[in-house]
């Protein structure tokens, strides 16, 4: 039988690491040994993973992905993940918590996610096994005087190559239109208030635009209206405690800002076309 959590699990990356930043790396054995294919869980911090070699099939927030080597991945600390399968694998992984992560980076996480798996050119893939080695080998170094300085630094260093890697796809911000930057900013406010705040209009005036106009800008931009957006981000999380914890739909709901716990049931519903228990049971077969 599933073991049922009060929340969703939290990987704070465990061993020495406790001064918020973590590197390591893992070849098909320890995967074997340390890894339950069936377990999601949610990290303390940004985290990154370079696959070297060998694929992993990994599910994150009910997204499936197929990763082969080399590529990059980043995962917010709110994002829900866990790994399907994997075959002769060799990955780098790095972590970085807010007080440690430069501000400017963290800005732009913030603003990309969520992402994608991101295949590597084998001249970019070089690039960061070799940042990723000297990495690893600074952080065994414990008894250098500016020990976490480096650790810091040079994995910093290679966030900022991730992001560099995100932002070669992605349209530049001085490039946006109007409409795709007003939706840009109410992502990043609606990531941040959906469990507070649920009508347009308090997103609007977070913004200091109309209501309509706000919904102009997001329809025309995204092909859907702000109550869309708002609604699809509350079921999300609703399925996310829905699989990864125990609580009951009312307990949910109430999280979420439910008060009125039928009508959140009935949006549940109508969102997804089943019930929320229905939802739970579906995937805790």
């Amino acid at each position: 039988m599933r073991k049922k959590n009060t929340s969703i699990p939290v990987n704070d990356f465990g061993g020495e690491y406790h001064s918020g930043i973590s590197i390591g790396k893992m070849c098909l054995n320890d995967l074997l040994m340390g890894i339950d294919a069936q377990h999601a869980e949610r990290h303390d911090r940004h985290s990154f993973h370079l696959l070297e070699k060998g694929t992993i099939t990994i599910e994150v927030d009910f997204q499936t992905y197929q990763m082969t080597a080399p590529s990059v991945i980043y995962m917010h600390p709110n994002q829900v993940h866990r790994i399907l399968s994997f075959e002769d694998v060799t990955v780098n992984s790095w972590a970085v918590d807010n007080e440690n992560l430069h501000q400017e980076y963290l800005k732009i996480l913030e603003e990309l996610t969520p992402l994608k798996p991101l295949p590597l050119n084998e001249e970019i893939f070089s690039l960061f096994k070799d940042a990723a080695s000297l990495c690893l080998k600074l952080s065994i170094r414990k008894h250098d005087r500016l020990y976490h300085s480096l650790l810091k630094d040079s994995c910093n260093t290679l966030v900022s190559m991730t992001i560099s890697q995100y932002l070669e796809q992605a349209k530049s911000a001085d490039k946006l239109s109007r409409f795709e930057a007003i939706a840009k900013a109410f992502r990043e406010i609606l990531e941040q208030n959906f469990s507070k705040l649920k009508g347009p209009a308090g997103y609007a005036e977070k913004l200091n635009i109309s209501a309509p106009y706000l919904n102009e800008c997001v329809k025309n931009a995204t092909g859907h209206p702000v109550s869309y957006h708002i609604q699809q981000r509350i079921i999300l999380e609703a399925k996310r405690l829905l699989y990864h914890s125990g609580k009951s739909v009312k307990e949910i709901a109430t999280q979420l800002g439910y008060d009125d716990y039928p009508y959140f049931s009935r949006l549940f519903t109508k969102i997804t076309g089943m019930s929320a228990l229905a939802f739970r049971n579906r995937n805790h077969e």
